[in-house]
């Protein structure tokens, strides 16, 4: 691995990080295809139709034009969203995934009625911008636009550890992305320069096209797979 690839790469090259990428065979297959792991999450779509969004289909197409791109699974640009708090999955039946005042055998489904129950009436913390602090294999980091986004993101999220009934280990650490794909396979050691060349393009576009990501309010989704997320219930 070069020197000179930055930290946040390192971990999508094969010489620098040799295990099977974590949600393979679960999340999706050896293809790409996407595979049945059904719950529910609250996010923020992209704006249809607008000029930001433009620019981050631009950037996933740019992604998807390089030439060992078979080694990422990619989701549809309708699926497009940041994740504003995780809700739970069907694979995740454990604590402190899963509200302790709830079975763990309780069904998906009727974990997304009850949480829509106890999110009628929910009020939210206000509206906040995000812009784009990296682009990596997998997508975008993203973070608040200025220091107040950034309290009222963290905001969001203490307000709905409530309804949720628990606060995942790095609910207060958690980094904001907006996911183009996933890893079917490591990329080539030899291949870095050229990714983080295309990235770094993809940072300089961003800033001068899309200083600010245009969101939806934020939105409990429930979802079947990774390729797309209903949405339920606007909240605030």
């Amino acid at each position: 691995m070069p020197v000179s690839v930055k930290p946040s790469l390192t971990g999508f090259f094969a010489g620098s990080n040799p295990n099977p990428p974590l949600h393979l065979g679960r999340r999706y297959d050896t293809s790409g295809n996407f595979l049945n792991e059904p719950g529910n999450t609250v996010v923020c779509h992209l704006v249809n139709g607008s000029p930001s969004e433009a620019v981050v289909v631009e950037v996933r197409e740019r992604m998807r034009a390089m030439p060992d791109a078979d080694r990422l699974a990619f989701t549809p640009v309708s699926s497009l969203h940041m994740t504003l708090f995780q809700g739970i999955i069907e694979y995740r039946r454990r604590p402190p995934y899963w509200p302790g005042d709830v079975p763990l055998d309780t069904g998906i489904d009727d974990m997304t009625r009850l949480y829509r129950e106890r999110l009628n009436g929910f009020e939210g913390c206000g509206a906040f911008k995000i812009k784009v602090v990296d682009v990596v294999p997998t997508g975008l980091t993203v973070a608040g636009a200025t220091d107040e986004d950034v309290r009222v993101m963290r905001a969001w999220r203490d307000a709905l550890s409530a309804p949720f009934g628990y606060r995942h280990p790095d609910h207060d650490t958690y980094v904001f992305h907006i996911t183009f794909a996933y890893q079917i396979r490591r990329l080539a050691d030899e291949r870095a320069s050229e990714w983080q060349d295309l990235f770094d393009d993809c940072l300089s576009l961003f800033a001068r096209q899309a200083p600010v990501i245009e969101l939806r309010p934020p939105a409990f989704c429930s979802f079947r797979d990774m390729e797309h997320f209903a949405e339920l219930l606007v909240l605030g």
